[in-house]
């Protein structure tokens, strides 16, 4: 079992946001024009365009850029909630850039990646953990990372759900997203949580499956034998 996130070290976010891109993008590699083609389970988007959105998701840490002195940075949870108003933003930016690589998916795919983890690397050696300016608001470079391995993770399982493929994800960083999303949850309401089933609560967290306290209650565990499993209906989905 896992609990939510507390500090973790940027250098270890950033070896799991690496390891899990390079495994997401070795399977994506593997797709072939007609698998592409299909809607993906995501209601609008083919999967050639939720690939094209994983692009889109690492543009994000692309364009964060240092944030003045004394700012204060947004916690995790306040970050992620504006998520559910920019949908179709979000899906407007993800057509655009799926339009503009889909001649060469492959290389698209790479050169956002390339970017955006350069840019990681130029914001990191700044200070150790600094206040970027993101596209929703200042927050930590850290969280800021956990949100693009938050990206990766989920989209993972929504590819492999779209193609009856085995999902490409890294166990670590699988925990790690459940971790931060259980994290949201503690930070809202204070419960003593702990993760039992991590792909059962990020479907859950995400959206990925209706809301059921049978499979709550098999994703998350009360810490204290005494205590029982909340009922997070009026909280789920958090993004």
């Amino acid at each position: 079992m896992t609990g939510p996130r507390g500090t973790t070290d940027l250098t270890t976010l950033e070896d799991l946001l690496r390891a899990q891109w390079i495994r997401l993008r070795t399977w994506v590699g593997e797709l072939d024009g007609a698998t592409l083609a299909r809607p993906s389970t995501l209601p609008g988007w083919s999967v050639a365009d939720l690939v094209a959105h994983l692009a889109r998701s690492l543009d994000a840490l692309a364009a964060c850029q240092p944030a003045e002195a004394g700012t204060v940075p947004a916690s995790l949870g306040e970050y992620v909630r504006q998520y559910r108003g920019d949908a179709e933003h979000i899906d407007h930016a993800t057509r655009e850039t799926a339009d503009a690589i889909a001649d060469d998916l492959p290389g698209g795919l790479d050169a956002h990646a390339a970017a955006a983890l350069a840019q990681l690397q130029q914001l990191r050696d700044v200070v150790p953990d600094p206040v970027v300016r993101a596209r929703r608001g200042p927050i930590l470079l850290s969280d800021m990372v956990m949100t693009r391995l938050l990206e990766l993770v989920v989209h993972a399982d929504d590819l492999a759900r779209s193609t009856g493929r085995r999902a490409p994800i890294e166990p670590a960083a699988l925990d790690a997203v459940a971790g931060a999303l259980l994290g949201v949850v503690v930070e809202r309401g204070g419960w003593d949580l702990e993760v039992r089933d991590a792909s059962t609560w990020l479907r859950l967290a995400t959206g990925r499956e209706p809301y059921d306290t049978d499979l709550l209650t098999a994703a998350l565990a009360a810490r204290h034998t005494s205590d029982s499993v909340p009922d997070l209906g009026a909280m789920l989905p958090l993004l």
